[in-house]
């Protein structure tokens, strides 16, 4: 028998496999997944990799072939379905094998186990008293203080033995050694989740609620595994919904996967899980060490975990039965991988899905372009919640006009109706939650004083502010000079936005010194238990103004949130990419529905240089159908997905002219594959940091109206790029439908 395998090593180009002979010391001990030590390269260096695939006969001379070494005794075995996952990955997504496979590994590493010790008594009751009396006679205190103490408990844990009688590691061998007592040995494999038991309390469900329950339920005892679309209001209940569909699955027997786009959601979204499904849940994210990595990796292996959540690289948890993956917050950019390969994990879910007969829920209050058109169209079953589950309304939501208040004298980035609002709500006890949209801000430009934005004439995004006094289009390359003056109303207050959360935070510590004030951003969330320390004091009442990014504005539910301020909802609007109105509406209504979600009704406060937007009016009505009626018709107009597919071509290198050079190269290339006129090439161009730790980089975009001519032009660009040694010094990534400009 011979093993195919895909050798670990640094230089990642190298995606060949290779065929290795199995000696019989390894005969029916290897499998699809397993990592093996060969002997590669002309000086036969023990080299890791990964067995791929067997076969009885081989293309070349047998006699050449070396063997297999000796299985990774410090590895753990994969999962064959995630081998094909990551085979998957690299022909969608581009890429080596190594590649997908180093992301789709659930961990890399044994990890020594924590053992826990139990000491247990040996002697009978009678026996014991005998020996105790003899430790007493000979003044053997510590003996016989341990021998008392397991005599009125027999069985004890041995580290809370030893602090409580006070004895020493040498007295407990002692007995031991004497058969008084005996010493057992179990895996203590740590569970993450700090978990404070709760009433659960008994859920009534709405009618639609109901029937997205029932209509899965039934499509699972059919047969039937299909892709849904959970489209319901904040507070409409989605995670009930979900919690209801895992434990139908988890009564067959099967596993599920629950993503959730960030970290900040790990904790309320675990604790209601927890609440149903006790320690059968347990969660993966980069917060944990390798050893709590391991250890939750381990009680899958061993069949006491059912539902893992964490985010996008619990994908790849290595259930061996997976009955259902859950993707909440679809819409999120944070599911889209920014490595090679640049996978996206909704689309990796549904083909992992389809591999394991598995089904896949997608669930979001503002679902993306993407996945509500695939609904539209059928591929996916659309579910609405259209009611909040507790009756509440939604908030009420006012657009500030930020160029009314610059007119009325008023510079602050805080409005007078929302300093009025805050007043108010402190004087009341209730909760404010303060959002500063800065999400996807890459250097714009616009007039404070009318609102005017400077866009490409091409592309309709917005232009980019590059050093040296250029806007540039991050699409089609369009270059102009930055301007002094508004061209539409003359004003000079002309620019980019600069405060941050530390900023607005010392403002209101100003404005509000009666205040109690929490800040969640980044730089306050580094520490292991950052996201959950922060929300925790919140939700116990300890503050009065959380301030922070667009983490704080999704998932979480705070009864006693009764406003809701958006500082600088243009940031998101006017990024210099096709999505941004997309990603505006999603921040905007998000924000919104976090106020009135207890029994007190909420208020909403937009703020904004672009009141008449279709993003922000239909924010401020929660009209998500409205708002992808008129971006559709964008979409449809400029050609950008999802009614047209896109490829970008991502290329760095140290030196400018040769990455440019070979830019050009690449656009020639793929234009002469062009010959049947399927595909649109754009560029090459700068991004809008054009130069990161000494690396430049270009991007060449192609457009194409099928997915599979864009996936032809990868194949065929990489071997172009493989053929030519002049590529070789450049980092080239391949991005289909990018969330962003890179």
């Amino acid at each position: 028998m011979y093993a195919d395998i895909i050798i670990d090593i640094t230089h990642e180009k190298l995606d060949k496999v290779f065929q290795y002979r199995i000696p019989s010391s390894l005969e029916g001990m290897l499998e699809v997944g397993t990592e093996v030590v060969v002997p590669f390269g002309r000086g036969n260096k023990e080299t890791k990799g990964y067995v791929i695939a067997f076969s009885e006969e081989t293309d070349y001379d047998p006699a050449k072939i070396k063997s297999i070494l000796r299985k990774d005794s410090g590895a753990m075995a994969i999962e064959g379905k995630l081998v094909a996952l990551a085979a998957w990955m690299k022909e969608h997504y581009g890429g080596t094998m190594i590649q997908a496979l180093k992301t789709v590994l659930p961990i890399k590493k044994k990890e020594k186990i924590r053992q826990k010790r139990t000491v247990r008594l040996l002697l009978s009751e009678n026996d014991g008293k005998q020996m105790l009396d003899t430790y007493l006679h000979k003044n053997q205190k510590a003996r016989a203080r341990l021998l008392a103490g397991l005599l009125d408990q027999p069985v004890q844990e041995y580290e809370l033995l030893t602090k409580k009688l006070n004895v020493t590691a040498a007295v407990i061998r002692s007995l031991e050694e004497q058969q008084v007592l005996t010493i057992e040995y179990e895996d203590a494999l740590r569970n993450p989740i700090n978990y404070q038991k709760k009433e659960c309390v008994a859920i009534t469900y709405t009618k639609e609620q109901l029937t997205a329950i029932e209509t899965f339920i039934r499509d699972y005892e059919d047969g039937e595994r299909k892709t849904y679309l959970l489209h319901g209001i904040t507070g409409s209940g989605k995670t009930e919904v979900y919690m209801e569909m895992i434990n139908h699955v988890v009564k067959q027997g099967k596993q599920a996967i629950v993503l959730i786009p960030e970290i900040a959601l790990t904790y309320q979204t675990v604790m209601r899980f927890y609440g149903r499904f006790g320690d059968r849940v347990s969660i993966l994210n980069s917060r944990l060490s390798a050893g709590e990595r391991y250890d939750q990796l381990e009680r899958i292996r061993r069949g006491e975990v059912d539902v893992m959540i964490g985010p996008r690289s619990a994908l790849f948890t290595p259930f061996k039965d997976l009955g259902l993956i859950v993707i909440d917050e679809e819409q999120e950019s944070a599911y889209k991988s920014e490595q090679i390969p640049r996978y996206h994990a909704r689309e990796t879910a549904i083909a992992r899905a389809q591999m394991e007969n598995a089904s896949v829920v997608l669930g979001s209050a503002t679902p993306s372009v993407d996945a509500y058109y695939k609904a539209k169209y059928g591929e996916y079953v659309l579910f609405e919640l259209t009611k909040r589950a507790k009756g509440q309304n939604l908030a009420q939501v006012d657009i500030v006009d930020m160029r009314q208040e610059l007119k009325k004298g008023n510079r602050s980035i805080i409005s007078d109706q929302l300093k009025e609002l805050i007043e108010d709500r402190l004087q009341k006890k209730e909760q404010i939650m303060l959002f500063l949209n800065r999400r996807g801000y890459a250097g714009f430009v616009s007039c404070r004083a009318c609102g005017y934005v400077v866009k490409c004439p091409h592309c309709d995004v917005s232009l980019s502010a590059h050093r040296g006094g250029r806007l540039v289009c991050h699409y089609c390359g369009y270059e102009t000079r930055l301007i002094e003056h508004c061209p539409e109303c003359g004003s000079s207050y002309v620019g980019g936005f600069r405060a941050g959360t530390q900023q607005i935070e010392d403002l209101v510590k100003r404005m509000f010194p009666e205040a109690r004030v929490l800040r969640m951003d980044l730089d306050t969330t580094k520490s292991k238990d950052g996201h959950e320390k922060i929300l925790s004091a919140f939700s116990n009442l300890e503050a009065d103004i959380l301030i922070g990014t667009q983490m704080i504005v999704k998932g979480h539910d705070f009864p006693n949130v009764t406003l809701v301020g958006v500082l600088a909802a243009d940031l998101s609007l006017y990024s210099s990419d096709y999505q941004s109105a997309e990603r505006t509406f999603q921040l905007l209504a998000q924000a919104a529905g976090r106020a009135g979600r207890g029994k007190v009704a909420g208020n909403a406060i937009i703020q904004t240089y672009s009141p008449d937007h279709y993003s922000i009016q239909m924010a401020a009505k929660q009209d998500y159908e409205g708002f992808y009626e008129a971006e559709i018709n964008y979409r449809s107009l400029m050609g950008y997905p999802p009614v047209n597919q896109l490829l970008a071509i991502l290329m760095s290198g140290s030196e400018e002219e040769h990455l440019k050079k070979a830019a050009g190269y690449l656009k020639e290339f793929a234009e002469r594959i062009n010959w049947q006129k399927k595909l649109v090439i754009i560029g090459p161009t700068a991004p809008y940091i054009e130069k990161v730790n000494d690396r430049y980089r270009q991007i060449l975009y192609i457009k194409s109206k099928e997915y599979r001519f864009l996936i032809e032009a990868k194949d065929l660009l990489e071997r172009y790029i493989d053929m030519n040694t002049g590529f070789g010094s450049l980092r080239i990534q391949f991005d289909f439908n990018p969330m962003n400009t890179m």
